[in-house]
């Protein structure tokens, strides 16, 4: 009997799960008819449930009691994944937060296939961790753990740019070279791929991945720098102890601008941390709107307002990102400019990894023929822009930003386990 199957894209900010329905790849409604869900887990400490998605985000904030986590992927193959998080009286390891996520997933793809689904092709970027093979094989079997405790028993993965590729492959009339640009919240992925109304029939694809590289940089970096450069200084960053000798400790600000650690900062200890900090201050009245957010277990919210500002920044020159604190509302001012002063630094390793994707290929530009692009960070201008030039005559194709790697992996395990 032919197994049913199944693929799933855990991404760091959104993940879709993909199915293969009379030929044709499809995203499994995950949230109403939303193709796509946030990748957030919030333990609602009133009702004692476990909410996923827009709810978990629509739980944090209408100020219900609990704990958010998101950003989940991004704690494979780090130190983070052996550490446990407090939820009530309990302690959770992340494997097991993103086991429960991944079981969500699960649920939803079980109950459009109207059964038990065993097979299934996970998504991976190229490196979970940069320059560390050891580490990026751990991770790897982090998430297949995760998903093999969670009622997958046969696992494959796949690279989510490969993947993006398959999806692009459907809409070739001609061979061509094409190069996946695949930018999501945690990862930046590059493939180049000879593509085909032929070769897309053929089930061993290897001969055709010319080169495959990545680099631990997406779109949640962009919000931590962003936050850092133009928002953490209005709650002391860079400020003078009352001493002038030295500035403020920035542990707690690169924590506060970064979703995966936000949650290390709700601690009894890290709260006196911040009280002597305050002592400290030539500005102290900076690091009580730190201690306000913190104390209010605010900093997912203020993550979200920042990621918002980048947002609005695709299409507009400024914006005002404004965060309600007990004592004032704070309103800092973000500029297109001052958004890609902040950013530059990762642009440029992205575009230096192209680069060397090219190299790895033994290729020139002009020898590419389409980029297509995938992943919400290739909405950002100054990145779409920079990428765009190291290519200028090749034809520029924007596929689903949030659904082109899980319509790839549902082709992909089609292939693998239905063949």
């Amino acid at each position: 009997m032919k197994p049913i199957t199944g693929g799933i894209d855990f991404g760091t900010s959104n993940s879709t799960v993909g199915i293969v329905e009379n030929g044709q790849p499809s995203l499994v409604p995950l949230e109403g008819e939303h193709p796509t869900i946030p990748t957030a887990v919030f333990f609602n400490f009133e009702t004692n449930r476990t909410e996923f998605g827009r709810h978990a985000i629509a739980n944090y904030t209408d100020n219900v009691e609990g704990r958010l986590l998101r950003a989940l992927k991004s704690v494979l193959g780090t130190s983070l994944i052996g550490e446990k998080t407090r939820v009530k009286a309990q302690s959770i390891a992340f494997t097991d937060i993103i086991g429960a996520f991944l079981q969500h997933l699960k649920s939803a793809l079980d109950e459009k296939r109207g059964g038990d689904v065993e097979h299934v092709v996970l998504g991976r970027p190229v490196h979970f961790v940069d320059d560390d093979p050891a580490a990026d094989a751990k991770a790897q079997g982090e998430l297949e753990q995760a998903a093999r405790k969670r009622g997958f028993k046969h696992i494959a993965f796949q690279f989510e740019p490969i993947a993006a590729a398959l999806d692009y492959e459907r809409t070739v009339t001609r061979e061509e070279l094409a190069l996946i640009v695949d930018i999501g919240g945690g990862t930046s992925d590059f493939s180049i791929v000879r593509v085909s109304p032929d070769r897309a029939k053929q089930a061993d694809r290897r001969g055709d991945i010319l080169a495959n590289t990545g680099v631990h940089v997406g779109g949640t970096d962009l919000d931590r720098l962003i936050s850092v450069a133009h928002v953490m200084p209005e709650l002391g960053y860079n400020t003078l102890t009352k001493d002038g000798r030295r500035n403020l400790p920035v542990g707690t600000y690169f924590d506060l601008a970064t979703w995966q650690r936000i949650n290390l900062l709700y601690t009894a200890k890290a709260m006196n941390t911040l009280r002597q900090i305050r002592y400290e201050a030539a500005e102290p009245h900076k690091v009580e709107r730190l201690i306000d957010v913190v104390e209010n277990r605010q900093g997912h919210a203020l993550a979200a307002k920042v990621e918002t500002a980048k947002i609005e920044l695709t299409d507009a020159e400024q914006t005002e990102l404004d965060m309600r604190l007990m004592a004032e509302v704070l309103r800092v001012t973000v500029t297109r400019p001052g958004l890609e002063k902040a950013i530059t630094p990762p642009v440029g390793r992205i575009t230096d990894t192209i680069t060397r994707t090219l190299a790895d290929a033994g290729l020139t530009p002009d020898r590419i023929d389409t980029l297509f692009l995938t992943g919400g960070s290739t909405a950002v201008p100054l990145l779409r822009e920079s990428v765009l030039r190291l290519f200028p005559n090749a034809r520029a194709v924007q596929g689903d930003r949030f659904g082109s790697v899980g319509l790839g992996l549902a082709l992909d395990a089609e292939r693998k386990f239905a063949a």
